[in-house]
C-alpha cells in the first residue's frame, strides 16, 4: 500500500510517501509497525491525538481495518480560514 505523510509528519519522517507491505490488520497497527521501524517515526506517531488519518482518501480513524485498502494517508488536523 501507499503511505503518504503530510505537513510536520512528513518533515520529521523525511519522505513525502513509500510504499509499505504490512502485516497490520488496522491503522493502529501499521502505525506500531512504523513505530518500531527507527526514531523518527516513533516522533512522528508519538501523539496519535494530533494526527488524523485518511484511507482512500476518506476520513477514517485509527482502529479501522486496512483490508482492500490501496493508501493510507497521515495528516494533522486542519484549520479553515
Amino acid at each position: 500500500m501507499d503511505v503518504l505523510y503530510f505537513a510536520w509528519v512528513r518533515e520529521r519522517i523525511g519522505l513525502p510517501r513509500e510504499r509499505l507491505e504490512t502485516r497490520a490488520t488496522t491503522v493502529a497497527g501499521l502505525v506500531e509497525e512504523l513505530r518500531a521501524r527507527e526514531e523518527r517515526y516513533a516522533a512522528a506517531f508519538a501523539d496519535l491525538s494530533a494526527l488524523r488519518v485518511a484511507l482512500d482518501q476518506e476520513l477514517s480513524s485509527f482502529d479501522a481495518p486496512l483490508a482492500g485498502v490501496r493508501e493510507v494517508a497521515f495528516f494533522p488536523p486542519m484549520t479553515g480560514g
